[in-house]
């Protein structure tokens, strides 16, 4: 009886250690307007030259639905992850300041300390690809609200697995520096091996590993395949064919269970390397 009596202000006191946490880095977030839009510069610049260039090369559909249609799921994936990588270079950068070891005397788990990290990461990584969706209209997407709540629930989903991968790099790697080259060599293949902007079908098997080893696929995929089932008439199939694992399309519940399982995997390891004494 006594231990189930601790159990509970226990929980409380690392809900709260959570909570403060998620509310240090937002507060920081809301402070930094600047680094939202200078963020947002690259995805719509992407959108422009690529959607209005190749789209002037790729053939629309007898829908009308062209290439910039096609490309707008995959900007929206792509802005997520630079801020999602973002938070995880914010826990070395408070080690390196000397504010994670005042962190870490609080008499709660490392373990709160990094599920606040990850959550305020996936919160802000989430809000630069919803920021994103005002500009749907020069892609052509209707401003359906089924369909910007679907977008804004792949993104999260996606900033979560992107976040929580950034704080397994940065609980694993020795300094910022590390962590930034590290990062930048993983950013454009991520993006790339996505399927972001071409379609995954009639790839080369070798290629079509990689696309299927990379969680942004799945990502891009399933925000892919719900504009495709809200857009007026029919999605041109050379374009929306989705992603296919041994033969058989892989439904939308199960990329969306992929990059929550990859998320929670990469927690879980970070978490335990981040519990050690030496970090």
């Amino acid at each position: 009886m006594i231990a189930v009596r601790e159990v509970g202000p226990r929980l409380a006191a690392e809900a709260r250690a959570v909570g403060a946490v998620w509310q240090r880095e937002m507060i920081t977030f809301g402070r930094e307007r600047l680094r939202l839009v200078i963020s947002l510069l690259q995805p719509l610049l992407i959108l422009v030259s690529l959607g209005i260039g190749l789209g002037a090369v790729v053939p629309d559909g007898e829908s009308g639905i062209g290439y910039v249609t096609f490309l707008f799921p995959g900007v929206l994936v792509m802005a997520i992850q630079a801020p999602a990588f973002a938070a995880g270079a914010s826990i070395l950068w408070d080690r390196e300041f000397g504010f994670l070891r005042e962190m870490l005397v609080a008499p709660v788990r490392r373990e709160s300390l990094l599920l606040g990290k990850v959550l305020a990461g996936t919160a802000t990584a989430t809000c630069h690809g919803a920021v994103l969706l005002v500009f749907a209209f020069a892609a052509e997407v209707p401003y359906d609200p089924v369909l910007l709540l679907s977008f804004v629930a792949v993104l999260a989903l996606a900033a979560f697995a992107m976040t929580s991968l950034g704080a397994l790099l940065a609980v694993s790697l020795p300094s910022p520096q590390t962590f930034q080259a590290v990062t930048g060599l993983l950013l454009g293949p991520l993006v790339f091996l996505s399927g972001a902007f071409f379609p995954l079908s009639g790839l080369p098997s070798w290629l079509d590993a990689l696309t299927g080893l990379n969680p942004l696929t799945y990502a891009v995929d399933a925000a892919r395949r719900v504009l495709a089932a809200r857009l007026p008439g029919q999605a041109p199939a050379d374009l929306f064919e989705g992603l296919e694992v041994w033969g058989s399309r892989v439904p939308v519940s199960v990329e969306l269970a992929v990059l929550a399982a990859f998320g929670v995997l990469c927690l879980v390891v970070a978490a335990r390397r981040f519990s050690r004494p030496d970090h």
